[in-house]
């Protein structure tokens, strides 16, 4: 059950840096954004809005690559942390 739910979480993650970048090709909500939020549109590509008129603009590929490299780094150290198993007690020897 436990590698489910990370399984889940993995996905989840993946579809989120998906949708953050120009790669997001699935047009799965309508026009008015998700949920009604107008931030959230169908067709992706949010971190490239969040730069348009900055000086990091013709970055956001290198942006988002090392961003999603981060993320999942991260979240692998949190996912080694969650599932390692407890550490044996040490012994004390009375002398």
């Amino acid at each position: 059950m436990k590698r489910v739910v990370l399984l889940v979480l993995m996905a989840v993650v993946g579809a989120v840096m998906l949708y953050l970048s120009r790669f997001w090709i699935f047009d799965l909500w309508g026009r008015p954004g998700l949920f009604g939020i107008q931030e959230l549109r169908p067709n992706g590509g949010l971190l490239a809005r969040w730069l348009r008129g900055t000086p990091f603009a013709p970055f956001e590929l290198l942006i988002w690559a090392t961003g999603v490299f981060l993320i999942l780094t991260y979240l692998q150290k949190f996912i080694d942390f969650l599932t390692q198993p407890n550490a044996p007690e040490e012994e004390t020897t009375d002398d």
